[in-house]
């Protein structure tokens, strides 16, 4: 395998289920050297879920590779389940998985929401943080939702026309909340439509170039309900971030390293987020990467991704 590919595919060495608050059951796995150093990947979304390939952007016979499908997403029980579902929750979540695991500090590696809610645990973490990884990151900032709900149609027209015509007119002006009273309906032909409509948008804007098979993904059924679902209601809590934003907080990870790979073409999450958040860090080191979008599987972004957690093999 050529160095800075991903790594050959491997299944889990352990599994399980772990109760959470709010009738919420967490998907966990691990992988790779079960006495290696500890790796916690951190999903993207909010609502997307984690996959088999995941677990190959790690030498599985340097990491302890730790993954788990965030509330209400994925392999986690109930899918879509939005009751205490918030950042705060989830960055508890990650922590009662640390001390069931008995893992003392581990590096984090998070893509898009994965990057949010990174940055989120480590301020509130830092001692039990070694690195991070990020890419394609998103803060949470009021612009960045306004432009996947609305400016992305300027690079995008046809996907958001779309997107918007998914709605009758009269409701199209207020795209974030037209979509979140679909998706928290309780009858199926109401809600899986909208599902579909809103991660095909956001699927068909993740690539460089059209990627059929990244559009397709995004449409399954199960894919589309845990993301749309809940990414529109995150949307509309201000991702139940602080007000200040994450950028505030960076004091308490200043001394944290951190590899951020960024997408020159990112249309989900702009490179100016990933510009900002390495203003304000001092031990980040920020890799453009001139031929690539948003999705981690683009050639050019996963080879930069292996390569920095590669970089992190000499760091304890």
């Amino acid at each position: 395998m050529p160095r800075g590919d991903l790594f050959p595919e491997i299944g889990p060495f352990e599994t399980g289920y772990l109760p959470l608050s709010a009738g919420h059951v967490m998907y966990w796995e691990q992988a790779g050297n079960p006495h290696g150093r500890p790796a916690l990947f951190l999903h993207g979304g909010p609502g997307a879920g984690a996959g088999a390939v995941h677990r190959r952007f790690f030498d599985p016979g340097f990491w302890r590779i730790v993954i788990f499908d965030q509330r209400g997403a994925g392999r986690s029980r109930p899918l879509g389940g939005l009751a205490d579902n918030t950042t705060p929750a989830l960055v508890g979540d990650i922590e009662t998985l640390r001390r069931h695991l008995g893992i003392d500090r581990w590096l984090l590696f998070g893509g898009s929401w994965g990057s949010t809610l990174a940055l989120a645990y480590a301020q509130a973490h830092p001692d039990q943080v070694a690195g991070c990884v990020l890419r394609g990151v998103f803060l949470g900032r009021p612009p960045e939702l306004d432009w996947f709900l609305r400016g992305l149609g300027a690079v995008f027209p046809e996907a958001h026309a779309a997107f918007a015509g998914h709605l009758p007119e009269a409701e199209q002006g207020d795209l974030l909340g037209a979509y979140l009273r679909r998706l928290t309906d309780p009858d199926p032909t109401v809600h899986l439509p909208a599902a579909r409509a809103w991660s095909v948008y956001e699927g068909s804007a993740s690539t460089l170039l059209p990627s059929p098979e990244t559009v397709t993904a995004f449409a399954q059924d199960r894919t589309a309900l845990g993301l749309a679902r809940i990414e529109a209601y995150y949307f509309a809590n201000g991702l139940f971030l602080p007000p200040e934003g994450l950028l505030a907080g960076m004091d308490r990870i200043r001394h944290v390293p951190a590899e951020i790979v960024q997408g020159r073409y990112d249309m989900i999450c702009p490179p100016v987020s990933a510009f900002d958040l390495a203003a304000a860090w001092p031990a980040a080191r920020l890799s453009v990467i001139p031929d690539a979008g948003h999705s981690a599987l683009e050639p050019g972004i996963r080879r930069a991704l292996v390569a920095a957690v590669e970089r992190f093999r000499n760091n304890p």
